[in-house]
């Protein structure tokens, strides 16, 4: 079974014209044939398939920038070798320096879920820090804090203390830089930081560096169901 290709509008016509696409067994002339997921389609004798929605999760190194594209640095979409990626984006990117879980799609109504400041969908990450956490800083990050250049606090936030220089932090905003400016803000610094769930779904750990995967249904569901 083969992908659909990405061909110019006019090369369709032509080859439908030819009699190359055929539509459950029957040959198709015209291009405004109303087809569904369910149809058999071929082209030049091969069954194409439909793509549809898709969904994606990767495991995303130091170094990679979450964009389409990017004249100065690889891409996310440089790990992911699957066809008719041009549509697909990233819901909730990661600085250049940040690793952890990214998340794919093609379904902009998805991603909204996750990306829109009014759903609140809690993005979980792991950080170190320059110097020692104290109870003091943790209870002013989960209370919320100001933030340079930001006329409101930032709302509150979930804070566990992994150890002295280590913490798990959970936020449901997704400001510029806002990890770091959080530890900014209470006299401390981001050395590492590592995103490891959004909204519900966890990087899954058999994920090396650069590695992804398709979601799963129960993945998927998580989003609109949280």
């Amino acid at each position: 079974m083969s992908h659909v290709a990405e061909m110019p509008r006019s090369k369709v016509k032509i080859n439908i014209k030819k009699g190359l696409v055929t539509v459950n067994g029957n040959i198709v002339k015209k291009g405004d044939i109303q087809v569904t997921p369910a149809d058999h389609i071929t082209f030049d004798g091969k069954r194409l398939e439909y793509l549809g929605l898709r969904y994606y999760m990767l495991n995303k190194p130091q170094g990679y920038v979450c964009a389409n594209s990017d004249e100065l640095h690889p891409t996310v979409f440089d790990l992911i070798e699957e066809p008719n990626l041009k549509d697909f984006h990233v819901a909730g990117r990661l600085d250049i320096d940040t690793t952890g879980l990214v998340l794919l799609t093609n379904d902009g109504d998805w991603s909204h879920q996750i990306t829109s400041p009014k759903k609140q969908k809690f993005k979980t990450y792991v950080l170190e820090s320059r110097d020692e956490l104290t109870e003091e800083a943790l209870a002013q990050l989960e209370q919320g804090v100001e933030l340079h250049g930001e006329k409101q606090a930032t709302l509150p936030a979930k804070a566990e203390l992994i150890d002295k220089f280590a913490l798990r932090l959970s936020i449901c905003e997704g400001k510029y830089h806002q990890v770091k400016r959080m530890l900014a803000a209470v006299g401390n610094q981001v050395v590492e930081l590592h995103r490891e769930n959004i909204a519900g779904i966890e990087l899954d750990p058999t994920l090396a560096e650069g590695e992804y995967r398709p979601l799963t249904d129960e993945e998927i569901s998580i989003i609109n169901a949280s």
